[in-house]
């Protein structure tokens, strides 16, 4: 999982992220919410010190700090956030365990025989960040923008190679619908995870990939790197310079990496509501915005409602783009 915030001390696993102890317990006065009244966890499916662990713990302890109770990040690594997900949907939903999830999630049911269903056994809680990848290249490759790389890739099918991170990762998932939509062949060169895909492609092993944009702007900025474009719909502060894909030669071409908070299914909407609005005052916290800015993601609050209509409609987005590029398990 790609790291969104910088700077931050990494805690031990499992650890607390957070308790006032001077703040009282669950509910404040005149709330009809009697929540929470014992500490809450978050569950991760990603190693202590990797974004989405972060983030957790950041929102966590803000969270806390409002609650006055404990959140707990519950690091339970493995299979790209699967068994975090399963532990999530058998949990008993009262808003007590929660998981702080990825696009990821998303990914894994076009490509995966899940234990659970990606949307229905869950609640949608909040949605927490959003960030765009960029498409980046070794200074030496000869198209110098997005659609002198589609030409080039016409001309030549399967001659030019893009590192994939993982099978069914975010950024083989971006290659993928990028091919698609412009009608090109690229070669695959998988890799077991993005440091050594990084490393062939910074030495001219490899000649494109989509990155975050944190790892892009630093790499750019020391001139190892050549950005041809980022994914999402507008330019990025971090990257002035650099066009969308959309406007650069592929128009329509739109992807986010995300972030959200999810429980399982049946969770009361009062507490929904509640978590929802406490979220979003803490992502409206200027220290957070730039904590999360630094690694080129921004908050993102939006409604439960937008939230799961989010999910639903990520998840039927990459089961099409998983079906028309042969996108399967290993």
């Amino acid at each position: 999982m790609h790291r969104i915030i910088a700077g931050v001390l990494l805690p031990v696993l499992h650890s607390l992220v957070g308790f006032p102890a001077a703040a009282a317990a669950g509910s404040g006065p005149g709330d009809p919410v009697p929540y929470p009244t014992r500490p809450v966890r978050f569950i991760v499916g990603f190693p202590a010190g990797s974004g989405t662990d972060m983030l957790a713990r950041i929102v966590g302890g803000k969270l806390a700090e409002s609650f006055g109770q404990q959140v707990v990040v519950d690091n339970r690594a493995g299979a790209n956030g699967i068994i975090a997900a399963d532990l999530t949907a058998n949990a008993v939903p009262d808003g007590h365990t929660l998981q702080v999830m990825s696009i990821s999630h998303t990914m894994n049911a076009a490509v995966y025989k899940l234990p659970f269903d990606a949307v229905k056994s869950f609640t949608p809680v909040a949605l927490l960040a959003t960030g765009p990848l960029v498409l980046v290249t070794h200074p030496s490759f000869p198209a110098t923008g997005v659609k002198a790389l589609i030409d080039l890739a016409r001309a030549k099918p399967r001659t030019i190679t893009y590192a994939v991170s993982g099978t069914g990762g975010i950024n083989h998932f971006a290659g993928a619908l990028f091919s698609h939509m412009a009608g090109i062949q690229l070669l695959e060169v998988p890799y077991r995870g993005g440091p050594q895909a990084m490393t062939d492609l910074i030495a001219g092993e490899v000649q494109i990939m989509f990155v975050t944009l944190a790892l892009a702007h630093r790499q750019v900025s020391a001139g190892k790197l050549k950005a041809l474009g980022v994914s999402g719909a507008r330019r990025t502060r971090m990257l002035p310079d650099v066009p969308t894909i959309s406007e650069a030669g592929l128009k329509g071409y739109e992807m986010s990496t995300w972030w959200g908070l999810i429980g399982p299914a049946g969770i009361p909407g009062a507490i929904v509501g509640k978590l929802n609005r406490e979220i979003s005052a803490v992502l409206a916290q200027p220290e957070l915005t730039k904590r999360l800015e630094q690694d080129g993601a921004e908050p993102s609050p939006a409604s439960s409602a937008e939230f799961g209509r989010l999910l639903a409609s990520e998840v039927d987005k990459w089961r099409r783009v998983a079906k028309t590029s042969n996108i399967k398990a290993e």
